[in-house]
C-alpha cells in the first residue's frame, strides 16, 4: 500500500469530530491534499512530538477521540511518548504509524524501524491494542471500531509518494487558530 491510500483510507474512517495531529512533512502534505479539514492540526518544523501533542489532547479533551498520524521516522526520535501513552493510558488515544522503514520527509534515509518492530514496543509500554496492518479494510476496521485504548496501528507502507505536493497552504498561526476554533478554545 503507499502512503497516500493509506492517509485516504484514514481520512474515510473518521467522524466530524475527531482530533487529528499530523506529523510534519509528507504526511502533513498528503493528509492537507486528500482531506484539508478544520480538525486537523499540521505539524510544522517540530519531527517526533506529534504524539506527545496528540497525548496533550486526549487527556485535555477525554470525550474527544484523538488520531496521531505520523511515520516510523518520527516516533523513532520521541519513542519516551510511547512509555508515557502507555503508562497513562487515554482510552480516546488512536496512534497511527505509516511505517516505510525511511526518513522519507528528510532525505529518505533508511530507518531502524525494520528492526524496533514497534507494535510490539507499544503493546510492550501497555498499549492496550497495538496491531500491525496493511490493508484498506483492515484500515477502515481498525478505526471504525470505538474500543478502549489507547491504540496502536502500525500500517506498512512503500516508500516515496506523488512528487510536487506542496507544502501545507495554511500558516502555522493560521493552523493553530483554525484548530482552537474547531476545539471551541477561541
Amino acid at each position: 500500500m503507499n502512503r497516500i491510500d493509506a492517509i485516504k483510507a484514514i481520512g474515510d474512517a473518521l467522524d466530524n469530530d475527531d482530533l487529528i495531529i499530523a506529523t510534519t512533512g509528507e504526511i502533513s502534505r498528503e493528509l492537507y491534499m486528500v482531506k484539508d479539514n478544520p480538525q486537523n492540526f499540521y505539524m510544522q518544523g517540530s519531527m517526533g512530538l506529534a504524539s506527545s501533542i496528540g497525548l496533550g489532547l486526549a487527556l485535555a479533551l477525554p470525550n474527544r477521540r484523538t488520531i496521531v498520524i505520523e511515520g516510523d521516522g518520527s516516533i523513532l526520535m520521541n519513542m519516551g511518548s510511547m512509555a508515557t501513552i502507555g503508562n497513562i493510558l487515554p482510552t480516546n488515544l488512536i496512534h497511527i504509524i505509516l511505517d516505510n522503514e525511511s526518513y522519507d520527509s528528510c532525505g529518505s534515509q533508511v530507518s531502524s524501524s525494520s528492526t524496533a518492530k514497534l507494535e510490539k514496543v507499544a503493546k510492550a509500554v501497555g498499549y492496550n491494542k497495538a496491531i500491525k496492518i496493511n490493508s484498506r479494510a483492515k484500515i477502515m476496521n481498525s478505526l471504525l471500531s470505538k474500543g478502549n485504548g489507547p491504540s496502536f496501528i502500525l500500517i506498512k507502507v512503500e516508500k516515496g509518494g506523488p512528487h510536487g505536493i506542496p507544502r501545507v497552504g495554511i500558516k502555522p498561526d493560521e493552523n493553530k487558530y483554525r484548530f482552537q476554533k474547531f476545539l471551541k478554545l477561541q
